[in-house]
């Protein structure tokens, strides 16, 4: 054979790569332990930023808020809290914002947020702020915060079309907004195609892609069915039998996860963020396929 085949995962990194890691409020002690080993194992690998979620109707605002300030504080990593509209006066809304900066925690993730537990859909708080560009434009007036805000390349559920979803991206941008993270989805193509039509209405702030690692097919099912992402055959094929497999559905989805990202890479890619679901392990090993390693990493390679 005289062509040189070079396996994917061989191929020289394109560049540096950068990665941000999302974690949620834990629900009980065992949770909270996990949380914490989990900040613990990531955190050496210098994520650009760490970002922590809100519970349905700002249910763990003070968990948050807790765990944002913990973070920022004992490992020096800039944190980033998730912010909504849902059930929260601007009042309300603008004196969590403020505590945060006088914290000294200067990034937002703002959303519109999901509906309360029991409330089909999504109503404004009559005192509040109805959708994420507004609450983005206050925040730009309360301070200087680096905002993060959510964008959707299978759509947002609610939107009315793909023109309209992302004319409400380029409105979340233009009121200050400073990167989006998209929604996690399957196929590289699906984020490409997005980027580029991004690119096209002119937001030019960088999208970042939002990766989930399968820790749990069957989760996976149930969270793409609620936010309208869709699950490729080629993936449910793959993860056909490991239900009560989890050490070969962990091989599996690293594999999965490290080709999507190295695919885009090739295409230009620099920065990821990962849905972690507090679980340290699967996300530590892809970002050590893709080259990010602790600085001083004490492996042997004799």
């Amino acid at each position: 054979m005289d062509k040189k085949l070079v396996m994917p995962i061989a191929q020289p990194l394109a560049g540096k790569v950068g990665v941000s890691f999302e974690f949620f409020p834990p629900a009980t002690e065992k949770m909270e332990a996990t949380l914490w080993d989990s900040v613990e194992r990531l955190s050496p690998l210098s994520p650009d930023f760490v970002s922590v979620t809100y519970g349905a109707g700002g249910s763990t605002r003070e968990r948050t808020h807790s765990i944002v300030s913990r973070i920022q504080k004992e490992k020096g990593i800039t944190a980033a809290a998730h912010l909504t509209c849902v059930a929260a006066s601007r009042a309300e809304v603008n004196a969590v914002a403020e505590n945060y900066w006088a914290e000294g925690i200067r990034s937002i993730v703002a959303l519109r947020g999901d509906p309360p537990e029991g409330q089909a859909k999504y109503e404004p708080h009559p005192d509040g702020y109805a959708y994420a560009v507004d609450l983005v434009a206050a925040l730009k007036k309360i301070a200087d915060f680096d905002i993060s805000v959510a964008a959707y390349p299978e759509l947002h559920p609610e939107a009315q079309s793909a023109e309209a979803d992302l004319d409400n991206l380029k409105r979340k941008v233009d009121a200050g907004a400073s990167r989006a993270i998209t929604q996690f989805y399957f196929n590289a193509e699906t984020y490409l195609r997005f980027r580029d039509r991004a690119a096209s209405a002119g937001i030019n702030v960088p999208i970042i892609p939002g990766i989930l690692p399968v820790t749990n097919f069957k989760q996976v099912i149930k969270f793409a069915a609620m936010c309208g992402a869709s699950v490729p055959d080629w993936m449910a094929d793959l993860f056909v039998g490991l239900n009560d497999d989890p050490a070969t559905r962990q091989l599996v989805a690293a594999t999965v996860v490290a080709e999507h990202c190295r695919v885009l890479q090739s295409e230009g890619v620099e920065k990821f963020h990962f849905y972690t679901l507090n679980r340290a392990d699967l996300v530590y090993a892809i970002c050590h396929i893709l080259g990010i390693r602790p600085p001083k990493s004490d492996i042997n390679n004799d």
